[in-house]
């Protein structure tokens, strides 16, 4: 079984995951991640899940660096929003999915500086530097040059799924193809993959809580008569 990492909520430093921990709001923090890898075979499978609009750049890093690390292979799967700092993290998957609903969102970083014109005019040095710190994940991940991950993320781009793949954000759109056409060799029927994703869908909502195995599950009369239409078994469909 795959070590499942889940990066929801902010992306925070450890002291302040242990704030988020104790009020049971959901955070992504080093330690927790750490915890995760550390736990089982050094080599198994590690799947992340991301939903987050981002947070600690700093923190994104240390997460990034221990996945980029990490001896066993990697997968990615962007399930909402990979904003900001999160993003960051989708690029350490040796494999980025993204669903089709999904978007991911890259700019530069920012600051709440205070002080007098020194201290701001060193604050822009530091956040240039920070910059090219998150563009360099960018660009391993996507083969970009430098300039253009630099200037998609000054004009804060979001990328929808087909946008991440076309430019290498992600490798691919989850979920089966629709409208992949089913090649057989046989006089039966063969259900289509528009109709095998729908009854996946009506599967889970069908499962309990307890999430039972599907075969335990007796199916209702209503689900049964939408799976019929599904598969188009039920004649009075239309």
């Amino acid at each position: 079984m795959p070590k499942k990492v889940m990066i929801k909520g902010n992306v925070v430093d450890d002291e302040t995951g242990t704030f988020y921990d104790w009020f049971n709001m959901p955070s992504a923090h080093p330690s927790a991640v750490a915890s995760v890898l550390n736990d089982g075979r050094a080599d198994d499978e590690v799947v992340v899940d991301i939903a987050s609009n981002g947070g600690d750049v700093f923190a994104a890093s240390e997460i990034y660096t221990m996945l980029r690390n990490y001896v066993g292979p990697v997968t990615v799967n962007i399930q909402g929003l990979a904003a900001s700092a999160a993003s960051l993290i989708a690029m350490a998957g040796d494999k980025v999915n993204i669903s089709p609903t999904a978007q991911i969102m890259i700019h530069k970083a920012s600051a709440n500086p205070m002080g007098n014109a020194d201290d701001l005019s060193h604050e822009v040095t530091v956040l240039n530097g920070v910059d090219q710190s998150i563009a360099t994940a960018y660009e391993a991940k996507t083969g970009m040059d430098a300039a253009d991950v630099l200037q998609l993320m000054a004009k804060e781009t979001w990328l929808t799924p087909q946008d991440a793949v076309d430019k290498g954000f992600a490798d691919e759109i989850m979920f089966a193809d629709t409208n992949k056409p089913v090649l057989t060799n046989s006089i039966a029927d063969i259900p289509s993959k528009n109709a095998l994703n729908k009854f996946f869908n009506l599967v889970a909502q069908a499962q309990p809580e307890q999430n039972k195995p599907v075969k335990s599950q007796p199916v209702p009369t209503l689900m049964s008569s939408k799976l019929a239409i599904l598969m188009g078994t039920n004649k009075e469909a239309n």
